[in-house]
């Protein structure tokens, strides 16, 4: 089959009607449930079995101490968005006592709304916003419709659980000519007290209601009101909160208050259609694809949990997880640059700058890390928190010895500028870190008698090789971000050192005698835990003779751990895709992801036989198999280009809209 890349370079208003089952997702059953998350980039809600309930608010950039490992992690917030209906009849509307459950995740609009019927006396629907233009606040609307005459408690619940600690909390009421503002705040204290975090939240409501204040255990604080309600007869609120931290505010107590009274001022009609419109300039750039309802799903599903994850202005890169769970403490590694960020990159720019960003900002921290081991220059830590400061655990010798990272680094600061030619930028902010970087590797490498370099002693992309020579992956990375500091040289005009030429040319990668590349210097043949050597073929572009980028896929293929991270697959489909072998790139695509979706939605577990969702790393490594395997993107000096596509067969076509600086619309057909 021929393949036709039609660039049509234009903006075009694309009608979603048709697509509308391509939005949405429905679930019916909570069997094996895990949840989805509602996040904006600053906060994420993760939604609970139980209905009108979250697991766990996580606030971005919230660092403190705690856990066994002892190291900086991100913190959980106060659950400032709990709902609880009481009646005499049912008590509590915990999920035992709910029938007729159903929900709708919304990713157009992001929103989740759950319908149920609680004890047989009331039909209950719930909506949940983690709003997009407000980033410290969101929203829930709640309706009820009587099934029989009834008295229901509507309960606000704020939950102060470990770490934190020092809980208070205290209700008031916002006395002002036309209105009367009952708002419920609370406010804790960070394990170590480096960080005080404030929540406040109140009921908009259509008329005039009591609503009292209760104090019902200690670090739980319950604002509510009831109503009556005769059989058939409706009723509606919202409520809205807000939650801060001295990350951020100085005094976040009543930063938490103003936010509160803000929102509730707004009123629910407004903080919906504000809420909607960000998400719409949001949705401006996509990838529809057209032949393949599942796959556009599963592709839109991932962008949508990335757009979650990120914020346009912040300095708030992604840690593995997202905003979705405590895994890996909420650190930023090697994932955030190599994974989630080129996928991004590409398509939304302005979405991919936060990732860097947090690296510019936190350069003082890379500094000190180089000069504390001895070297020049930065060098990047394999988990990083809010300081930029290292903090994997110390039983992980990840921490110490998985250098890399600071190659990745590099290499994604050469690609902002490549995708967006912002010379000034590359002059003022990723050039002199670019020679830092390559300063670093000068430092860090050894060399022999005859002039070649080795980098000794190192954790690779492969973990489970520890402390071993000339590592692939590590190598080829140097040589890519050294070779990208000296092209930003030439460009600005600046002296180029000349032994980073000779790092770039002398700079071992150890080979087999058949010429397979080996994984590290003394390999033979061990399980690796994840791609390695096959990244320098992609995204490294160093390994591009086709027989051993064959050699090297047909041998690493076998020893692979099956049980490792997600993402490996996404790159083995890339390199296919590239080698014109379409039907084993969809076969690989599939199995990089696939067997990680959890029900109903299919959040992405890190591993096909985890169960810790949402892993944003294998969302990346989804995006980068659509955009620079089936489409043919490659990112270049001179910008992204369109290199021989490899649609799937029963593609018919990829749209990108939005597509890029110049949110170009890109046809890529299948004929």
């Amino acid at each position: 089959m021929k393949i036709v890349l039609s660039l049509i370079l234009i903006i075009s208003n694309i009608s979603y009607a048709q697509l509308a089952d391509d939005w949405i997702f429905e679930a019916n059953s909570l069997d094996k449930y895990q949840a989805p998350t509602m996040a904006n980039g600053m906060i994420g809600l993760r939604a609970s079995k139980n209905p009108m309930e979250v697991q766990h608010t996580i606030l971005n950039g919230v660092f403190d101490k705690f856990g066994t490992d002892n190291v900086q992690c991100i913190l959980p917030g106060i659950n400032f968005a709990n709902i609880e209906l009481r009646t005499e009849q049912s008590g509590s509307n915990k999920v035992d006592q709910i029938t007729d459950w159903s929900q709708q995740l919304n990713m157009k609009e992001a929103w989740l709304e759950t319908n149920f019927v609680f004890g047989g006396d009331v039909s209950v629907s719930h909506k949940m916003y983690a709003l997009r233009h407000l980033p410290y606040s969101a929203l829930f609307e709640i309706e009820l419709e009587a099934l029989r005459e009834i008295e229901v408690k509507i309960i606000n619940k704020h939950q102060i659980k470990s770490p934190l600690k020092e809980g208070n909390g205290q209700f008031k009421t916002i006395k002002r000519a036309h209105a009367q503002l009952p708002i419920l705040t609370s406010s804790a204290q960070s394990s170590t007290f480096k960080h005080t975090i404030a929540a406040s939240s109140g009921f908009i409501l259509n008329e005039t209601q009591e609503v009292l204040y209760d104090e019902s255990t200690k670090n739980e604080y319950h604002q509510y009101l009831t109503i009556k309600l005769k059989k058939g007869e409706r009723f509606s609120c919202s409520l809205v909160g807000s939650i801060v931290s001295t990350a951020d505010f100085q005094d976040p107590q009543t930063e938490a208050e103003r936010q509160c009274i803000y929102a509730m001022l707004e009123g629910k009609d407004k903080l919906v259609q504000n809420h909607k419109n960000a998400w719409s300039k949001l949705w401006e750039t996509d990838i529809v694809i057209d032949g393949d309802g599942e796959s556009q799903k599963d592709i839109r599903f991932a962008l949508f949990n990335l757009y979650s994850s990120v914020r346009k202005g912040s300095t708030y890169s992604i840690p593995p997880m997202g905003l979705t769970n405590l895994d890996y403490y909420g650190h930023i590694f090697w994932d955030a640059e190599l994974w989630m960020y080129p996928g991004l990159l590409a398509l939304k720019p302005e979405m991919a700058k936060p990732m860097i960003d947090y690296r510019i900002k936190t350069i003082g921290a890379a500094r000190k890390k180089a000069r504390t081991h001895g070297y020049d220059g930065v060098m990047f830590p394999w988990e990083a928190d809010d300081l930029g400061e290292e903090s994997t655990p110390t039983w992980a010798l990840t921490g110490p010895f998985e250098h890399h990272i600071t190659a990745v680094v590099g290499i994604a600061i050469w690609n902002y500028y490549a995708v967006t030619q912002d010379l000034h930028w590359l002059k003022s902010e990723g050039y002199p870190i670019l020679k830092e970087i390559a300063d670093f590797w000068l430092s860090r490498s050894t060399i022999d008698k005859e002039g070649s370099f080795h980098i000794l002693n190192v954790v690779g992309a492969d973990e489970y090789a520890e402390n071993v020579d000339n590592n692939a992956f590590t190598n080829g990375a140097v040589i890519a971000s050294t070779k990208y500091a000296i092209e930003a040289a030439g460009l600005l005009g600046e002296p180029i050192n000349p032994t980073w030429k000779s790092l770039i040319s002398n700079l071992v990668i150890e080979k087999f005698k058949d010429g397979i590349v080996k994984n590290y210097k003394d390999y033979n043949g061990e399980q690796t835990k994840q791609a390695d050597v096959n990244l320098l073929t992609y995204p490294l572009g160093i390994v591009t003779d086709e027989e051993t980028v064959l050699k090297n896929l047909n041998y690493y293929q076998k020893v692979v751990d099956l049980r490792g991270p997600a993402m490996t697959h996404s790159i083995y489909a890339i390199i296919y895709s590239r080698l014109g072998q379409k039907e084993k790139a969809w076969e690989l695509f599939q199995k990089g992801y696939k067997p990680n979706q959890r029900p109903p939605y299919g959040v992405l577990a890190e591993g096909a036989y985890d169960n810790n969702p949402y892993f944003m790393t294998a969302a990346g490594g989804l995006l980068q198999a659509v955009l620079f395997g089936f489409c043919g993107a490659e990112i270049t000096s001179m910008g992204v280009f369109f290199k021989q596509p490899q649609l799937p067969k029963h593609w018919n076509s990829v749209t990108l809209i939005g597509f890029g600086p110049k949110k170009e619309t890109i046809t890529i057909q299948n004929q």
